[in-house]
């Protein structure tokens, strides 16, 4: 079992998951004497970010798509993700699992039954302890976006069909996922959003610093 906390978040492109993840690693140094670690998928370790790479640029069959996802997952969980678990570290990633549900099963349309397998393979059974969605409109978000992959320039329609996956997978276990709508809100309050949660489930480990005050 992982002594650490494995905080993930998700959402469709430009829903700021980058940004709130600095403003929260700097909030969790009042909170916590835990050490963080701040990841991504695809990427993390080199093969996964030569893989990325890969995925962000160049049009492929969702088969081979999906695939290539799972790879870079398990090579991520190999060298980063599980060695800090069970160091008993914060690891805050930006998307898993369940962006391959939302993108490539529910827009893409590949079986969702299928690609829960395949994820559960990449994953040896590993899922977060939380999951953070952050809800913003498609179309706000692509006038946020900066990176301007191909997931990007698929356009606002598609990505309200991942918007949709998301929430489908939410409804499967709800207890895991936190939906945070983003808009009109900073990076500061939805920080403090998640705070509030880590307090309540972790009190051990995210209050470990007030309590010696």
């Amino acid at each position: 079992m992982s002594r650490g906390v494995f905080i993930t978040f998700e959402g469709t492109e430009g829903a700021g998951k980058s940004t709130l993840i600095r403003q929260l690693t700097r909030d969790l140094k009042k909170i916590t004497r835990s050490k963080t670690l701040i990841t991504r998928e695809p990427g993390g370790p080199k093969v996964a970010e030569k893989i990325r790479e890969i995925l962000l640029k160049e049009h492929m069959d969702p088969w081979t798509e999906i695939f290539l996802y799972e790879a870079a997952r398990a090579e991520h969980l190999a060298q980063k993700i599980s060695p800090a678990l069970k160091k008993g570290i914060i690891v805050l990633c930006d998307r898993y699992a369940d962006s391959t549900l939302a993108y490539q099963g529910h827009a893409r349309g590949l079986p969702w039954k299928t690609v829960h397998t395949l994820n559960h393979i990449a994953t040896q059974g590993l899922k977060p302890h939380l999951t953070v969605f952050l809800d913003i409109p498609p179309a706000q978000g692509l006038k946020r976006a900066t990176e301007k992959n191909r997931f990007e320039r698929a356009g606002a329609k598609f990505q309200s069909k991942v918007r949709q996956g998301f929430l489908r997978a939410a409804k499967e276990d709800p207890n895991r996922w936190l939906i945070l709508k983003v808009r009109g809100k900073t990076p500061e309050r939805l920080s403090a959003e998640i705070q509030t949660v880590l307090t309540r489930r972790f009190s051990k480990i995210f209050s470990s610093k007030s309590r010696t005050k």
